[in-house]
């Protein structure tokens, strides 16, 4: 029988490797990870998140591009134990094994900078995949569902399990956060895209599992934003303005 995890998570990884071209279109200079959602930067909601359930160590992956991101790190993440990898990479799954692959030998939980979520909803998160049994991977699912190209998944209600990830439907899609075990499954050569890799895990019947999100806001455009700000997320109660 696999037991639950005894150990917290307490390092973390930020995915900020897009070049926010979609953003840029709608007349958003700044790099993506500094482009303000209720007055404040990405990054800067997304260190706040980390800060606020304990977790000091971070990976964090700019490209090249964002060097605004890179000067505005160091007077703003000084609290932290930053590893910061400024490198511009082929692929989604190669972004995220080259964050993953600095944060091994213990549990590790990974975002992507698009999402914009309550600090605690994500606290939940942390805390409820902290639970779940060791060795599983856990991601993030929404059913708020606006992206053009979601990835869908298919949850057992009854246990949390993952059963189905990729196709043309699903009860829920990801949500950009991810919780690796500390030992990690042997993986195949050959992924471009991250959700090929997890729809792997899932189809190799490695033990993935989904906690579902109130809300997740994916900031790709300026009408997300808009969206975004529109809610308690962007005010000073429940959103990460808090």
């Amino acid at each position: 029988m696999t037991h639950a995890s005894k150990h917290p998570i307490q390092q973390g990884g930020i995915i900020a490797a897009g070049a926010g071209s979609r953003l840029r279109a709608d007349g958003y200079r700044d790099s993506k990870p500094m482009v303000r959602v209720a007055g404040r930067p990405l990054m800067e909601h997304a260190l706040d998140r980390f800060r606020a359930v304990g977790i000091r160590r971070l990976t964090v992956l700019i490209i090249g591009e964002s060097d605004d991101c890179r000067r505005w790190l160091a007077p703003h993440g000084g609290d932290l134990d930053l590893d910061l990898i400024v490198r511009t990479t082929p692929s989604s799954y190669a972004s995220f094994q080259l964050v993953a692959d600095r944060l091994d030998r213990s549990p590790a939980v990974i975002t992507t900078i698009d999402g914009i979520m309550p600090r605690e909803d994500f606290r939940a998160f942390v805390t409820a995949a902290a639970g779940f049994p060791s060795g599983a991977v856990v991601l993030g699912l929404s059913d708020h569902i606006d992206d053009e190209n979601p990835l869908w998944a298919t949850l057992d209600a009854t246990d949390g399990r993952i059963l189905q990830l990729g196709g043309d439907h699903g009860s829920h899609v990801t949500a950009g956060l991810y919780v690796l075990p500390a030992q990690r499954p042997a993986t195949p050569a050959g992924f471009v895209r991250l959700r090929d890799y997890l729809g792997w895990l899932v189809a190799e019947k490695h033990p993935v599992y989904g906690i579902v999100l109130p809300r997740v806001f994916d900031i790709d455009r300026a009408r997300d934003i808009v969206a975004a700000e529109s809610t308690a997320l962007g005010d000073g109660h429940r959103g990460d303005g808090a």
